[in-house]
């Protein structure tokens, strides 16, 4: 099946059943320092700069604590400068393979490694990116969700400039040893995100919606070659989604972008209020599609929808709501700003 239709037809289902989160809203966290010198993209991750900054948390299940953990490790690294955002990703895999070789190919039919990137946290006009260990990459502009629309992903799009290697800790597509896995750096131009990024490159202290998944599938060895099984593959993830699907760009973790990491001054993680309010008016998001298809129209009642006190502690209640020739929307006012969600999930700030 082509992956939009895929993608179409999951998202279908998931809301028919009642699309509420399944998992407590608690995006994972990073700190991506800057650097005054490039990385050199080889796939090894051995660069000093790599070394002064931490890994992320090993990924889980795409579901979080509904399913088990992965039984191979998978972490990244992240660093910025100037021109570039860095990544460093080093997966475990006893048995490295992979088949695809033609860019833009459905690269998730292979074992992959995959980046979600949303600058401004709208959850519309976001970046994809999937890699496999031959480093055949798909890059891929959406336009929103895929629940949200249906002609959303533009594969003619591609990330121009992109730097990406892979290495291979062992050998690739040889069933005959055992390896230890393979690691990818990535280099993704500022200038080619610019066009859904706050500004053109982060500020000190900005904080973006990212996310990264790896797809990994079951393989049997018949006359000494890799053959993937009929078994579904395992989704394991940075930040976890509660559903089987990565297009929940409001669950995905928050990065936080910092100058020249210095041993003599501690950066934390910032409270992200913005983040917070844009959850809270989420809420009447997935309320009101739960409402329409039970009701066949929308509501302007908090009370019909559940959401008579704040479903978020310490964010101001209540919003307004509005029923539009479109559908609806909704509008929520904090620190003389105004936070604003409509029916097709988009959220902006005035």
């Amino acid at each position: 099946m082509h992956r939009l239709l895929l993608l179409l037809t999951f998202s279908t289902i998931i809301f028919s059943q009642g699309f509420l989160p399944k998992i407590e809203y608690n995006p994972k966290k990073y700190i991506a320092h800057r650097i005054d010198q490039p990385i050199i993209i080889d796939g090894k991750l051995n660069d000093a700069q790599w070394d002064n900054v931490e890994w992320t948390d090993n990924f889980v299940d795409i579901e979080g604590s509904l399913k088990p953990n992965p039984f191979f490790n998978t972490k990244v690294k992240m660093l910025w400068d100037s021109s570039y955002f860095y990544f460093g990703a080093q997966l475990e895999e006893p048995h490295v393979w992979a088949t695809l070789t033609q860019r833009d190919a459905v690269i998730f039919k292979d074992n992959d490694f995959e980046i979600f990137l949303d600058p401004d946290g709208d959850t519309h006009n976001y970046y994809e990116l999937e890699i496999n260990a031959l480093g055949t990459e798909w890059d891929l502009l959406l336009l929103k969700p895929y629940h949200d629309g249906s002609k959303v992903a533009i594969d003619s799009w591609d990330i121009a400039g992109l730097k990406s290697k892979v290495f291979i800790d062992g050998t690739i597509n040889d069933p005959s040893d055992t390896d230890i896995g393979w690691s990818l750096e990535i280099a993704i131009p500022w200038q080619v995100l610019e066009e859904a990024a706050p500004n053109f490159h982060p500020e000190i202290g900005e904080q973006w919606k990212v996310n990264f998944s790896r797809v990994h599938w079951n393989r049997d060895v018949i006359n000494q070659e890799y053959i993937k099984t009929k078994d579904k593959e395992y989704n394991w993830v940075w930040s976890p989604q509660g559903h089987i699907y990565m297009h929940i760009p409001e669950l995905w973790g928050l990065v936080q972008f910092e100058d020249i990491k210095n041993d003599l001054n501690t950066v934390v993680f910032k409270e992200n209020n913005n983040d917070r309010i844009k959850w809270a008016l989420r809420q009447i998001y997935y309320q009101q599609r739960n409402y329409n298809e039970k009701n066949g129209f929308y509501s302007k009642s908090l009370k019909e929808l559940n959401l008579s006190t704040s479903p978020v502690e310490n964010v101001p209640w209540p919003p307004k709501i509005y029923i539009t020739s479109s559908g609806w929307e909704a509008s929520l006012v904090w620190s003389n700003k105004t936070y604003f969600i409509r029916k097709d999930g988009l959220v902006w700030i005035q």
